[in-house]
């Protein structure tokens, strides 16, 4: 029996990195394609890596063939501060990958959302809610538009696609520019460090049930057309996370209310994760407190310490 084959996009990233090292314990093959090669700590050996930005169509076409099972497209670029290569990478690229793959035989064509596409509609987050598109930034309009051009290949073509909105994910290795990982380093120097005032709602989930959620929807094979939200479903506060970490960790000194709020900040933004229940059969195993220690304790392995 032929392995199967799934193609990651932006399986350098984080997500991806974890994503792809799932597959291969499943004894699939797996195919990453990023506009970079991966860092030292995200290279896995059995992964086939290809460099490509998926919003150039005619390298894209060039690069891909059609044999795969499943394709999640986790790419496009994380600094939004540059509209026209957030709206290329996120929209155009969605647009390319989807349309390369709509004359195959895929199972399931995954994309990654985001509960950015919410804008600052009411939490909990329900799928079935009406966006506000006057409140979104330049990203949470790329994912929104992939969204609507998905959902519109499914009704006209039955395309097997999924939109999964996630919510914050964490874990070990993620990029250091994240509040946790950010936070934890300052614990672990014991350094005094500024914050907000922390009174942020936020939904945090580990990584590892993320995985199982994505894992999941790809074997389910009669779902399709879906939209989805993966979280904790347990908004928790920014400050609270700050001091659990510190209080794990055993040091750090968080002065809070020395930064001040963005000017879009969402206060209260977290999902229902009732239709994943309902249709998945998935919740998620790992709580915040568990989820920190685990993280916690494999960037002491990381800086040589106990955990």
């Amino acid at each position: 029996m032929s392995k199967l084959k799934i193609l990651i996009t932006g399986g350098t990233g984080f997500i991806g990195y974890h994503l792809a090292k799932k597959c291969l314990s499943l004894n699939w093959s797996v195919t990453s394609l990023s506009t970079k090669k991966p860092s030292q700590n995200r290279k896995l050996e059995k992964v086939k890596y290809k460099i490509c930005d998926i919003s150039n169509k005619k390298k894209l076409n060039n690069i891909l063939n059609l044999d795969y099972d499943y394709v999640v497209n986790l790419a496009g670029y994380v600094n939004h501060s540059h509209k026209l290569n957030t709206m290329k990478s996120h929209y155009d690229g969605c647009r390319n990958l989807s349309s390369f793959f709509l004359k195959s035989k895929i199972k399931k064509f995954i994309q990654i959302g985001s509960s950015i596409e919410y804008g600052k509609i009411r939490s909990p987050q329900l799928e079935n809610i009406k966006n506000d598109q006057k409140t979104f930034s330049i990203y949470g309009t790329a994912k929104l538009l992939s969204t609507k051009f998905l959902l519109n290949l499914k009704k006209k073509f039955d395309f097997p696609v999924v939109i999964i909105r996630l919510y914050l994910v964490y874990g070990p290795n993620q990029d250091t520019n994240r509040v946790i990982p950010i936070t934890i380093s300052n614990a672990m120097r014991d350094k005094e460090f500024d914050c907000s005032d922390g009174t942020q709602l936020r939904d945090f989930l580990y990584i590892d049930d993320a995985i199982s959620a994505i894992i999941k929807i790809l074997k389910n094979k009669e779902i399709a057309g879906e939209i989805i939200n993966i979280g904790s479903g347990k908004p928790s506060k920014i400050k609270s996370i700050i001091i659990k970490i510190c209080k794990i960790v055993g040091s750090g000194k968080p002065n809070f209310g020395k930064i001040k709020f963005r000017k879009d900040e969402i206060s209260c933004l977290y999902p229902s994760i009732f239709k994943a229940k309902k249709i998945i059969n998935w919740k998620p195993r790992i709580d915040l407190n568990l989820g920190l220690k685990k993280t916690i304790n494999y960037y002491k392995r990381k800086n040589g310490q106990k955990s």
